[in-house]
């Protein structure tokens, strides 16, 4: 197909009627794209939940661990006695 054919059928699609679009059409979209967005407004306060439970977890690990301290040396025996 060359530009000149592609154009002309371009043109005849955009010149026909559009196609009847059936009259329940509007509410199936209502109800599947409400679903849609309350499954994704779930989704996202499921995902903020376990961000702040896995901070939380962290910080009370942390507090508990104190991984940012060094540990005693075990490499030279305690000095006592002098």
């Amino acid at each position: 197909m060359n530009r000149t054919e592609g154009e002309a059928a371009a043109r005849r699609l955009m010149e026909q009627r559009p196609p009847r679009v059936p009259p329940d059409l509007y509410g199936e979209v209502l109800r599947r794209g409400g679903r849609l967005l309350r499954r994704r407004r779930a989704a996202r306060r499921l995902l903020w939940l376990l961000l702040c439970a896995a901070a939380v977890a962290f910080t009370v690990w942390a507090a508990l661990v104190r991984p940012w301290a060094q540990p005693p040396s075990t490499t030279t025996p305690p000095v006592v006695g002098w």
